[in-house]
């Protein structure tokens, strides 16, 4: 128990890197999911033929796994646009939402009646990223002299955060309908190859709105990418994947909702970034971390836990 406990904290750890790392990455945030995506499919290529855990998937459930992918793919360009406009712990809290869209969501496709507590907790997370937005420019229009804001496209990072969380969401709830047919790294392997080839799709239009893109990378980035794909996805995965063996599903989910806990504390101490934020930053946090709270009270029973758990979110961050 133990030891499972010790892997599940690990894997969330490894997730949490994703935002320092994202910021460490000096790519723009397509360049950053190619690269990502592409190394993370070739990792999981290895593991599988290594393996032999390849899996035939049907067509129907193909184009499911294809469509998770690209939505997959554009939710990390939002999550890593967020970090590149604002920062990463922006980008992590606004992404912390993503529960709360998923419930949302979820009743919705399969229309499940939605009650008044839903739609309270869900207005509580909005109302924590609109004070977020709101504070700093009451500040601004308020203040006497000209404020320096050290993130001068905040808001612009805020909103791309959100949008990461509500194609989480989707990915999530999609995911979820063929979790339990099929391996986790067969899905995760497939998702990411399909998301790389809409990601290379769309990079010319890339170039063409920013022509001083570049797919070069300096040892620096290529180290980072590496540790990426390979730490922080592949091995969290895999440590997650078997501490689900051994532990409840919400001492699981308790777990991977400190991890934008995780993610700010390593960007305030990495990237000193507690000194780019206002006091309006916490106040949305602490309501979006009590909405996300109380949303996994009112769902969640202590029950033994499936690795369809993990695979539901694509086992990644």
């Amino acid at each position: 128990m133990k030891n499972a406990l010790l892997q599940m904290h690990l894997a969330v750890l490894l997730w949490g890197f994703t935002g320092v790392l994202g910021r460490a990455i000096t790519l723009d945030a397509p360049v950053l999911v190619w690269y990502r995506m592409l190394l993370t499919a070739l990792f999981m290529a290895v593991i599988l033929f290594y393996r032999k855990q390849w899996v035939r998937i049907e067509q129907k459930d193909m184009l499911q796994l294809t469509l998770v992918g690209c939505l997959m793919g554009l939710h990390w360009v939002a999550f890593y646009g967020s970090i590149k406009f604002a920062n990463a712990s922006i980008a992590l809290i606004c992404l912390s939402t993503a529960s709360i869209f998923t419930t949302l969501i979820d009743a919705s496709l399969h229309k499940k009646k939605i009650d008044l507590r839903e739609l309270s907790i869900g207005a509580l997370a909005l109302l924590g990223v609109f004070l977020m937005y709101l504070i700093p420019e009451i500040e601004k229009s308020f203040a006497k002299k000209p404020i320096t804001d050290p993130l001068p496209y905040r808001n612009f990072g805020i909103i791309a955060g959100v949008v990461a969380a509500i194609l989480s969401s989707l990915f999530t709830v999609l995911n979820k309908r063929i979790a339990a047919k099929y391996p986790a790294r067969t899905m995760v392997f497939y998702e990411m190859g399909t998301g790389w080839l809409l990601i290379s799709l769309l990079l010319p239009f890339q170039f063409l709105y920013s022509p001083e893109t570049t797919l070069s990378l300096n040892l620096w980035n290529l180290i980072w990418l590496v540790v990426l794909s390979l730490c922080c996805t592949v091995w969290a995965q895999s440590l997650a994947l078997n501490a689900l063996k051994h532990i409840s599903s919400f001492t699981a989910t308790l777990s991977v909702n400190l991890e934008p806990l995780y993610g700010i504390l390593l960007a305030f101490i990495f990237f000193k970034e507690n000194q780019e934020l206002s006091w309006g930053f916490y106040a949305g946090m602490a309501l979006i971390l009590l909405s996300v709270m109380l949303q996994m009270m009112r769902l969640l029973k202590p029950s033994k836990a499936s690795p369809g758990y993990i695979e539901e979110k694509g086992g990644i961050e």
